[in-house]
């Protein structure tokens, strides 16, 4: 893929907006844990991908995500967690370009790798495991309907498929924040906690994630749905081959001709 000077600027004009939005909205989502939180400034990952597409829009959000951390002290316990944002974008954009398995690849892996953690593996393993993916599991399976009934979903404004590509890309965030969670040397190392009390924290509330994750998605499709209606028409979306184009792009059809 060959990157333009205008899609390099646009990845630093979109690494800028993560930072000045995580340095003056600084709101986050308390957990219940010491330091673990979610970030809402975060949820614009999915529009970096949406507009920028999967790479450029991960590369924004990584960048974003680091500067945001380094300019407000690089706190060790957001430190694990940076890969979210980035994962949002990748997954969001991938949907959104049609470029479905390789949104569900890093899904699949991560899952897959987060079963054999030490919180999981351990007691409790099944419930932990239902507990923590049935929702990621959930999102994943939304993906084949985005794509078997896009014309549908796709109707109108295209609202209802951004925001399953919303919930899909959050979802992807998500599961990255339970894997490094899940990891020995973020909840001993850097919480400071014995693996039985992230097991109680892992199945202490198997819906509040899932909650936010749908709060996000509306906000995102609220400030998506608009900000495309205005990009369809210029070269700022990645690529024109995407999941709205028919009903974004596509000029009106011709008037009926008349016979003499």
């Amino acid at each position: 893929m060959k990157i333009t000077t205008k899609q390099l600027a646009l990845t630093a004009i979109f690494a800028a907006l993560y930072v000045a939005i995580s340095v003056t909205i600084p709101f986050a989502i308390p957990m219940g844990v010491a330091g673990l939180e979610i970030a809402l400034p975060a949820l614009f990952a999915t529009i970096f991908g949406i507009i920028i597409g999967p790479y450029l829009g991960t590369a924004a959000a990584f960048i974003g995500a680091f500067a945001s951390l380094a300019l407000l002290g690089m706190s060790p316990y957001s430190i694990p967690f940076l890969l979210s944002p980035p994962l949002n974008a990748f997954v969001s954009g991938s949907l959104f370009y049609n470029k479905w398995k390789q949104a569900i690849i890093p899904f699949v892996v991560i899952m897959v790798v987060f079963l054999f953690t030490p919180p999981v593996s351990g007691f409790n393993s099944v419930q932990i495991a239902i507990w923590v993916l049935w929702d990621k599991i959930l999102a994943v399976a939304l993906i084949a309907p985005l794509v078997l009934f896009r014309k549908k979903l796709t109707a109108g404004l295209g609202a209802a498929a951004i925001f399953l590509v919303a919930f899909i890309g959050n979802q992807a965030d998500n599961i990255w924040g339970s894997f490094a969670f899940a990891l020995p040397p973020v909840y001993e190392g850097i919480f400071q906690m014995p693996m039985e009390a992230v097991q109680i924290s892992f199945l202490a509330s198997p819906f509040i994630y899932p909650a936010i994750r749908l709060i996000q998605a509306f906000i995102v499709t609220i400030i998506a749905v608009p900000l495309l209606q205005a990009l369809c028409k210029t070269d700022w979306l990645w690529s024109k081959n995407n999941i709205l184009t028919k009903d974004l792009t596509m000029p009106p059809p011709p008037p009926p001709t008349t016979t003499p």
